[in-house]
């Protein structure tokens, strides 16, 4: 199929899905959680176009907007006269967006890019975002088009095998690929990228701050983090068992999702009263002086793992894929994970240091732990050649 007839038959085809979805997604505009969102990207509402000329970043959930916070400050650094313009699909990639640009918008929806997109000198796009006329309208727009940090793993690469066809329309209008392992460099130019380079996962270079200082309790500190359902219960189970050669140790639990906060410390507080343990919820206390202490607030992770020894990283306990360790790395905690990160296994791939367990074996891991290197990085990452690709518009 020539690219012609390509797009004219891809456009109808989204165009279709969008007039069909309207009512449903006029529904859920009104939603709190889509309120802002929904309206922005499929009614354009307060969503002007993005100044022209600009270093267009795009990027969908807060974890991606973040880790291109050292290519953005490398780059404003060099050319501080150069406009730099964010969006994002994501309320939480928008909100972090706010805090990096004074320029950030929802991206619209397909279809609507076609007169909403302005001259670009280039768009940076991040990971998997591979919307085809987002790419096409910035290149026919005059834009220079990257893909950074660009990853398939084992899970998704057959469903993106099986729509070869439309990515070989797609890669024709990304000018360079930044791809996170050598791995995923073979995977996308069998898709048809080109231009296609390996610089490592970008999420490494990015340093986590703390927003807050808090003062390290006496005894070790193990800080559950990022977990889900069906984790806190081994974890809590472990933590007791390790505790009965380590009496001064803490357990502070940081569930992955706030609307889960009630159930963890409803089964918390049970396990403690019956075990004769000490539990409290950061959010009434603002003490760690409990054995076991619920951190039931947002924004808050990062603080906590300065103060902590041992980090047991959830996520990877249940089949959901793992979650970010980069964040652990400043703070020289020893890790522990579960073996389900099949979403992490990159980042993983270049760090020594993680432990990895089954759930039923958490307290010998923390035992292990002891006694373990911190987690560091295998090599040191650059982002140069990402930045030197930018720089040929500038």
């Amino acid at each position: 199929m020539n690219n012609r007839l390509f797009l004219a038959l891809y456009a109808l085809a989204v165009s279709g899905a969008y007039l069909l979805s309207l009512p449903f997604i006029l529904i859920f505009s009104f939603q709190k959680k889509y309120k802002e969102s929904l309206p922005a990207r499929f009614f354009l509402w307060k969503n002007r176009p993005l100044p022209e000329n600009s270093i267009w970043f795009h990027a969908c959930s807060f974890g991606e907007t973040r880790a291109l916070m050292p290519i953005l400050e490398a780059f404003s650094k060099k050319h501080p006269e150069e406009k730099i313009v964010f969006t994002s699909t994501t309320n939480t990639g928008h909100a972090e967006a706010k805090k990096i640009s004074s320029v950030a918008r929802y991206l619209p929806f397909e279809p609507l890019l076609w007169f909403w997109t302005k001259q670009q000198k280039v768009l940076v796009v991040m990971e998997a975002e591979l919307w085809y006329l987002l790419f096409y309208a910035a290149k026919r727009k005059g834009a220079r088009t990257l893909l950074v940090n660009a990853r398939i793993s084992d899970r998704s690469y057959p469903k993106y095998r099986r729509f070869s066809w439309f990515y070989r329309h797609l890669f024709r209008h990304v000018d360079a690929v930044f791809a996170q392992s050598a791995t995923d460099k073979e995977r996308l130019e069998a898709l048809g990228a080109h231009n296609v380079s390996v610089v490592g996962n970008i999420k490494l270079a990015a340093t986590a701050r703390t927003t807050r200082e808090y003062r390290k309790p006496e005894g070790l500190v193990v800080t559950a983090a990022s977990t889900h359902d069906g984790e806190e219960k081994p974890i809590i189970d472990a933590f007791l068992e390790f505790k009965k050669h380590h009496p001064e140790a803490k357990l502070l639990i940081v569930p992955r999702h706030p609307e889960r906060f009630e159930k963890v410390a409803d089964m918390a507080e049970r396990i403690a009263s019956d075990k004769g343990v000490g539990f409290s919820r950061w959010s009434v206390e603002k003490s760690l002086k409990d054995d076991i202490v619920l951190i039931d607030a947002m924004g808050e992770l990062v603080n906590f793992y300065a103060i902590s020894d041992i980090v047991i990283l959830g996520g990877a306990f249940v089949p959901a894929g793992g979650h970010n360790p980069v964040e652990v790395l400043p703070f020289g905690c020893k890790l522990v994970s579960g073996r389900h990160i099949f979403n992490q296994r990159a980042i993983f791939s270049q760090m020594e240091g993680a432990i990895f367990c089954d759930a039923d074996a958490i307290a010998q891991a923390l035992e292990e732990a002891i006694g373990a290197p911190v987690l560091h990085l295998e090599k040191s990452l650059s982002i140069d050649p990402i930045l030197k690709e930018i720089e040929h518009v500038v």
